[in-house]
């Protein structure tokens, strides 16, 4: 019988280094993930202001299985709205991106302004007598801006942005953004990973020089580093990346080369809970916004930015730094995709996964976490299992 609010019929282990595997394969426990998590108490990024520069211009995303959309309007502010008409429900915006003048729904022609005001519609005469366009606006949800990032939460409750990531995740998110936010977006990447979506993000920092090849063929030393957790799931790793002399692997090294700036010693990977990742590796400035499709699938769209202020050269340098290395099939990172098939598939079994590394008492929630420790994940888990409503046993 199910024990608990999620309607799961288990109990989660009683030991803080261990997940059941179950949570990782139940369909059931989507419905509840969309009203705890992502309708929830959550930040979600939803858009850089340099994805959409200029009035009129528009990204389309989800929030959960929600449509929404981002809008840069005419006076120069960034909104998101869901992606409905007010009238019928019919979507607003089908395109992935573009540019509006206005946005008019399809189905009655409804029409609404940037800002989301409905500002004509045919036959309103024949309306109910109480018709008022203002009580029609695009509904909106609620944001705030880091950087030129905008964030979207469904809940008056979610803390204020900086509150909601503590001032060390906030500084290095900064820094991912290239220290003030002016960004040029260089591009998208997108792909479709074949697991539930918490199997993509239960990502750590004990794999990378195990799993990824690359890292030893060319001959790359990772130096000093740290790895900062907090209590509602967020996690970031800094590490210093020490380069090699001579790169034999591949005929063109140009790739590694670390041009350098203020914002980094070599590698910053930041991830918020539910499932971004931010990443400054070298010099690679990446957002990968992640949209899972129901219980199982994930799609990622790797979205690639240069700063206001390099030339062409560093431009140039950046994307092929991005795309090359840490995309979804670059030298590092193109063993993930199996591994995250490979993790769905053997989650099929009974019993739990257990972490090991850097855990120092099962019956605690590890805080303080080495650079490559396993147990920066636990922090994830135990704020997920609490938003789910999911009990803990006892012993």
């Amino acid at each position: 019988m199910p024990n608990n609010a999620t309607g799961a019929p288990f109990e989660w282990p009683a030991k803080y280094n261990e997940v059941p595997k179950a949570v990782f394969e139940m369909d059931e426990l989507w419905p509840q993930e969309l009203e705890n998590i992502f309708y929830g108490e959550e930040w979600h990024p939803i858009v850089h202001r340099s994805e959409i520069p200029n009035p009129g211009d528009f990204k389309a995303s989800e929030l959960g299985d929600m449509p929404i959309f981002a809008v840069h309007g005419e006076d120069g502010a960034i909104r998101i709205f869901q992606n409905t008409c007010t009238h019928r429900g019919t979507s607003m915006v089908t395109e992935s991106s573009g540019n509006k003048k206005e946005l008019e729904c399809p189905y009655h022609r409804w029409l609404f302004n940037l800002e989301g005001d409905l500002v004509g519609c045919p036959n309103s005469r024949e309306f109910t007598p109480d018709f008022d366009m203002k009580n029609f606006s695009l509904p909106k949800l609620r944001t705030e801006e880091f950087n030129g990032l905008f964030f979207a939460t469904m809940s008056d409750k979610t803390p204020a942005l900086k509150d909601y990531f503590g001032a060390e995740f906030t500084e290095r998110l900064s820094r991912v953004l290239g220290g003030d936010g002016r960004l040029k977006l260089a591009g998208y990447q997108k792909v479709i990973y074949d697991c539930n979506w918490k199997a993509y993000c239960d990502n750590d920092g004990y794999h990378a020089p195990l799993l990824h090849k690359a890292f030893a063929m060319l001959n790359w030393q990772g130096g000093k580093g740290s790895q900062n957790v907090t209590l509602n799931g967020h996690l970031s790793f800094e590490s210093e990346l020490t380069m090699p002399d001579q790169v034999d692997a591949l005929k063109d090294g140009s790739i590694l080369d670390f041009k350098g700036t203020s914002t980094s010693t070599g590698s910053l990977v930041l991830m918020s809970f539910p499932l971004t990742v931010f990443t400054k590796h070298l010099d690679m400035l990446n957002i990968r916004y992640a949209y899972p499709k129901g219980p199982k699938g994930i799609e990622v769209h790797y979205a690639y930015f240069s700063h206001e202020d390099d030339d062409d050269e560093m431009v140039k340098h950046r994307i092929r730094q991005g795309s090359n290395l840490l995309g979804p099939c670059g030298l590092i990172s193109m063993e993930d995709a199996s591994i995250f098939s490979r993790i769905d598939k053997g989650n099929k079994t009974p019993g739990n996964a257990i972490f090991q590394k850097g855990v120092k008492n099962e019956f605690e929630l590890p805080l303080n976490v080495a650079q490559n420790d396993e147990s920066g994940n636990l922090p994830r888990w135990e704020h997920y299992r609490k938003v789910m409503g999911i009990k803990r046993a006892t012993s």
